[in-house]
């Protein structure tokens, strides 16, 4: 009895081969008809037992994708766990009439993981774009120094390397040292009369307030009449008691009083941004 060899060649029309039922990834399982059934079920005992296996069937997946981010400040179980997490997620959310769930699964899951990253491990936020040139500059160190022997790349060779401009590079170096915080109370030194972080840093000098006032209150002393000018500056920038003033005018010393209350006051209303009398 003759056979029709045609139907056995790989390639043929009707036939199935290994490489068109091979599937996207090695650890990607069949389970088409699970997400199906799930998609089905009500909250309940059977849900939540079908649930279960598609998490146990998709793990191994998750793992390899928290693989990726290993030598990243994290610990590989842990990123295993944020890993499935993202799992979790795509499972509950996914929808099987889309397509294929590894579709939807992968970028979830490296979502996820990439969102632990930026919100869970920087002791200070920062924004995503200096994040972004911290990962690009590792992982250039990491390729231009894989070689034993390799001297530390300069900035310079960085920036050729990742095609990122001199700045962008020193921001990512600097990244790559400010991924966690250290307390003010740190000390330097080790010695006895030794100093922390926080004996390092300056005070807040009261002359900027001065400046501040001076120039808020600038508008406002030239609009006042000459006379009261002439009286403030006697009082606060020659230091002469009321009394000289009064003398120096010829006018008594609660005249010379009242009228630095009111120069003063109206001075006041015009920084606060009123009108003489209070009006706003």
């Amino acid at each position: 009895m003759l056979t029709d060899m045609s139907t056995s060649r790989p390639g043929a029309p009707g036939t199935t081969t290994a490489a068109s039922t091979r599937r996207p990834h090695d650890d990607a399982p069949e389970t088409a008809e699970l997400f199906t059934r799930l998609a089905e079920l009500e909250d309940g005992p059977e849900r939540d037992a079908v649930r279960d296996e598609l998490v146990t069937a998709w793990l191994p997946m998750a793992h390899r994708i928290a693989g990726r981010f290993r030598d990243r400040g994290e610990s590989v179980e842990d990123l295993r766990q944020v890993a499935a997490l993202g799992l979790v997620k795509a499972i509950d959310r996914f929808d099987p009439s889309r397509g294929a769930f590894e579709s939807y699964a992968v970028p979830t899951i490296t979502g996820e993981v990439k969102r632990h990253f930026r919100d869970r491990m920087w002791a200070l936020r920062v924004p995503r774009r200096v994040q972004e040139l911290r990962n690009r500059v590792r992982l250039a160190r990491r390729e231009l120094t894989q070689h034993p022997g390799s001297p530390e790349p300069t900035v310079a060779a960085i920036a050729e390397h990742t095609g990122l401009s001199e700045e962008e590079v020193s921001a990512g170096m600097e990244a790559l040292e400010s991924f966690s915080t250290l307390s003010l109370d740190a000390e330097l030194t080790s010695d006895e009369d030794g100093y922390s972080l926080a004996d390092t840093l300056g005070t807040t000098d009261g002359s900027f307030d001065v400046v501040v006032d001076r120039e808020a209150a600038k508008e406002g002393l030239r609009r006042l009449p000459e006379r009261e000018r002439a009286i403030l500056y006697m009082r606060f920038f020659e230091d002469m008691t009321q009394s000289r003033i009064a003398e120096h005018l010829g006018i008594s010393q609660m005249h010379v009083s009242r009228l630095i209350s009111r120069s003063c006051a109206r001075v006041r209303d015009e920084v606060m941004g009123r009108r003489p009398g209070g009006a706003v």
